[in-house]
């Protein structure tokens, strides 16, 4: 009965009108998150993980983190992170891997990068394959890191078991999307994907991985609320998104019911990265002209998206001793 009332709760919504908000920032953790779950679960044997490979996605991990604190999550949280550094030490890296483990209660775990030498975006995505090494644990939920996480999602740990859980890439046919992968560690699947790391053609990479090996079997996690693009906010079809075309698209309400929100919308960098204003005003979302008059909230709704990440970017920001350490800026 309770993993029943678990699924339907899924996709209980909450919407408010008007201007931008973010649920857990404006709002209680009651009023935001309406998904229940059982207080008697061991939640030592589940863990949201992150993988890191460069300085930057540090930062982007350590905001994770403290997103998921803010939000109450009660799963633990585990962060991959090349064995060749060290939390010892007054160098940033060190810094921010302490602040993770002392400040936000994350299990550092230090792994060898799997990366391709090609120059790609994606070079070191694979690392994301090593959360089958994390046998620590029964459950583990990846996820990317660029993106912003505005709900707890303890509730996926309790789905059925199976070896892969992913939501739909919507905007895509037929295919999972690796944003957000939910696995149960084993020696077996780590052999597995390694392997097809190591057998892989030159133009697959983690998403084309993880469908080749468990496409066919992996349990549906819903993309509504789960797996929420930025550039669906540009989109002037939101059907897909939906499930529908009769419902009337809300960009307030489709924030609301939100749990997690991954920045896509390339051409422009991903937010951590400088842009100009003119890259910001030819990609953001168009104003729609209604009965009422000029609609913006989608444009709004993105914009305020970004904003919220540059200034949650400040997590990062700690004193050195050391002079020559800069820290990264970003504006919108």
């Amino acid at each position: 009965m309770t993993l029943l009332l678990v699924v339907v709760d899924l996709f209980r919504t909450q919407s408010s009108l008007g201007r931008f908000i973010l649920p857990e920032i404006n709002a209680s953790i009651d009023e935001t998150s309406p998904i229940l779950v059982p207080d008697v679960t061991d939640w030592s044997q589940y863990a949201y993980c992150q993988y890191v490979t460069t300085k930057e996605y540090l930062c982007n991990s350590v905001m994770m983190f403290e997103a998921l604190n803010r939000v109450e999550a009660k799963a633990s949280k585990v962060m991959m992170y090349p064995e060749e550094w060290s939390p010892e030490g007054d160098s940033r890296i060190a810094r921010l891997l302490r602040k993770a483990r002392d400040q936000y209660d994350v299990q550092l775990s230090p792994i060898q990068v799997q990366h391709l030498n090609d120059g790609s975006t994606w070079s070191d995505s694979f690392t994301k394959l090593l959360a089958f090494n994390q046998t620590q644990f029964k459950r583990v939920l990846n996820l990317d890191s660029d993106a912003t996480i505005l709900k707890s999602m303890d509730e996926l740990f309790l789905l059925p078991s199976a070896t892969v859980a992913m939501p739909r890439a919507y905007w895509l046919n037929d295919t999972f999307s690796s944003q957000m992968v939910l696995v149960e560690p084993s020696e077996i699947e780590v052999k597995r994907v390694l392997n097809a790391f190591a057998n892989r053609q030159n133009d697959e990479y983690d998403m084309e991985v993880f469908n080749k090996l468990y496409g066919m079997n992996s349990i549906v996690i819903p993309h509504r609320r789960y797996d929420l693009i930025t550039g669906e906010f540009r989109s002037h079809d939101h059907s897909k998104y939906l499930g529908t075309t009769e419902e009337v698209w809300d960009p307030q309400k489709v924030l609301d019911e939100a749990s997690f929100v991954h920045f896509s919308d390339w051409p422009l960098p991903k937010p951590w990265l400088s842009h100009s204003k003119a890259e910001e005003k030819n990609i953001q979302p168009d104003c729609r002209q209604t009965e009422q008059g000029i609609d913006c909230r989608d444009r709004e709704t993105w914009l305020g998206l970004y904003s919220d990440f540059a200034e949650r970017r400040v997590v990062c920001y700690m004193k050195s001793s050391l002079a020559s350490e800069t820290w990264l800026t970003i504006t919108f």
